[in-house]
């Protein structure tokens, strides 16, 4: 690599330099971005499949919401699936001898 004594350049070699070097490096990334790319067009080949079949696949849909199967007796708005954790207020009236029959909806 050359050495350049940026201290003895003016403003007007600067600032062209600046561009030469923004111009350099956008290149590079340029290259290097296309490299990846046949890399990675050459890996989906190898499965058979194309890049372009593969960058159109959708992630796994998201689980529909459980309907409730329970629901508070004093505050309707609150309910519970019965998947995960069971809320404090079940848990406290099923420690009071209640069955969880009694709240469902």
């Amino acid at each position: 690599m050359t050495d350049i004594d940026l201290n003895a350049l003016s403003l007007a070699e600067l600032k062209q330099l600046e561009k030469n070097l923004a111009k350099a490096i956008a290149s590079f990334e340029d290259r290097r971005k296309a490299e990846a790319g046949a890399a990675a067009e050459a890996v989906a080949k190898e499965h058979g499949f194309s890049l372009g079949e593969l960058a159109k696949m959708t992630p796994a849909q998201k689980r529909a919401a459980v309907a409730p199967k329970y629901r508070h007796p004093e505050n309707p708005e609150i309910t519970w699936s019965s998947r995960g954790r069971e809320p404090g207020w079940i848990a406290e009236a099923l420690e009071a001898g209640k069955s969880l029959e009694d709240f469902a909806i």
